[in-house]
């Protein structure tokens, strides 16, 4: 029997001291023999706890399996079989843990690299489209119509199974570009927006019509797509409403949320000044509050702006802190600066209506709350200063009430997501259902992907029950 290797084999990346000065992909990807010797590892087991723990239960083993055997169209087959964002996935979905937690060799701490040998073969796909043959076999039309409201993970997922399950699918988007928070919130050196353009132009190629600068509750409602021929409806409308501390002098000039400082630096492209002269004030003290993802996104991008110190305030310790390990260390090796037990108490204004200070507190940690982290507590007589000239403030989002306050019938809850069945997505509101950020809050694009697959075959049995 040959010997196990539990070597992982580590990605390369951009130095931290070049990355911290641009906005191109951090990490490089493997090259066409990195990707078959990290192939070479997987023992192909026979239980595949890799696909259990797949949200959208990627065939792994197989695609794997092709890679190694030099198959490359067969591995984008397999791996495209469940997963219409790949590239996607490949990128920022934390398969550290879901697939490669169960993976039989993490319990030896050598885990395959699935993720990084899933982006490795999207991007051979789409480096080499000529010698693919891209189009999937779509059955006869059922003759039934599906509206889905958002264009993020959880909607393009619905919106592919459906189409793939001969539906007639329209998108309705917001904004001027498919994609949601993938396009507005992820940075290019993360997930770069050719890869996102070119999972939503896959979506495309199914047959599935994108309708942008569409607001669903504006230009129609719910009830109006239902009353207009529509079958069903899917809400993956994400949670774009930022939360806020409100404490004092959080609307001081300087003060974003991260929602708004993103979207300006991706979606509007302020990281390409002066290409693009969207207005953002970078500042030299730049302190992000939250120890999210999102934080970490905020904090390098207003590194890589210009930012002369960046600060993540955690009120947690290190060992809480909820970002991804990865983007957490790729954030301190460019220079981030973490306050790790640190809350703010208020933020100082200078005679111009600008945030120029923020006072603080030091915290302590004390019995775990219902998270299971444990509590954050205020240190009497802790508070002291620091000087600040922008704060971004990355504390998670909410739904955009509009979809609900104008459909009749929506249940939602206290913080504002739709109510749905924990399995199916299905709301209170016959002939429509719901699923990603609008149910859940702020979570990870992988989940928001599973809850629009799971979606999808139920609007489908629903939609041939009638007939």
């Amino acid at each position: 029997m040959a010997k196990i290797d539990l070597n992982r084999l580590e990605m390369p990346r951009q130095e931290p001291a070049e990355r911290a000065k641009n906005f191109k992909e951090v990490a490089l990807g493997f090259s066409p023999e990195q990707a078959k010797q990290e192939a070479n590892r997987c023992i192909q087991c026979k239980k595949r706890n890799c696909t259990v723990g797949c949200p959208v239960s990627v065939d792994i083993p197989e695609f794997i399996k092709a890679l190694r055997e030099d198959n490359l169209p067969e591995a984008v087959k397999a791996l495209k079989n469940k997963n219409s964002l790949p590239g996607v996935c490949g990128r920022v979905c934390p398969q550290e843990s879901q697939c490669e937690a169960v993976c039989t060799l993490n319990k030896q701490g050598g885990a395959i690299g699935i993720g990084r040998l899933e982006r490795y073969v999207a991007d051979w796909e789409r480096d080499n489209k000529a010698r693919m043959d891209n189009k999937v076999t779509l059955p006869p039309p059922s003759g039934k119509k599906v509206a889905i409201v958002g264009t993020g993970p959880a909607g393009l997922t619905a919106a592919a199974d459906l189409a793939k399950l001969g539906h007639s699918v329209t998108m309705f988007e917001a904004l001027h570009v498919a994609g949601g928070v993938l396009m507005y919130g992820i940075p290019e050196f993360r997930l770069p927006k050719a890869i996102v353009q070119n999972e939503v132009d896959f979506v495309k190629s199914l047959g599935v019509e994108i309708k942008l600068d569409s607001i669903v509750g504006k230009l129609d409602t719910v009830d109006e797509l239902l009353s207009n021929g529509y079958d069903a409806v899917f809400l993956g409308t994400g949670a774009g409403l930022p939360m806020f501390s409100n404490i004092p002098g959080e609307n001081l000039n300087g003060i974003y949320s991260a929602n708004e400082f993103l979207t300006r630096v991706n979606l509007m492209k302020a990281y390409q000044f002066p290409a693009y002269d969207t207005p953002v004030k970078v500042g030299k003290n730049v302190a992000v509050i939250g120890g999210g993802n999102v934080a970490m996104d905020s904090a390098r991008c207003a590194l890589r702006l210009g930012a002369e110190k960046v600060y993540i305030v955690y009120r947690r310790s290190k060992d809480e802190l909820p970002a991804r390990r990865e983007e957490a260390e790729n954030a301190e090796e460019e220079g981030i600066i973490f306050k790790y037990l640190t809350n703010p108490k208020s933020y100082i204004g200078n005679e111009q209506g600008s945030v120029k200070a923020m006072e603080c507190y030091e915290m302590a940690l004390g019995e775990p709350d219902a998270s299971g982290r444990r509590r954050p507590i205020v240190k009497p007589g802790s508070e002291f200063m620091m000087e600040v000239d922008v704060v971004i403030v990355a504390l998670g989002t909410t739904p955009n009430p509009l979809i609900a306050a104008t459909t009749q019938g929506l249940q939602t809850t206290s913080h504002g997501t739709v109510v749905t069945d924990e399995i199916n997505g299905q709301t209170q509101k016959k002939q429509v259902w719901a699923g990603g950020d609008i149910v859940t809050g702020s979570a990870t694009v992988i989940s928001a992907m599973g809850a629009g697959k799971r979606a999808a075959a139920d609007i489908d049995r629903y939609l041939k029950s009638q007939g």
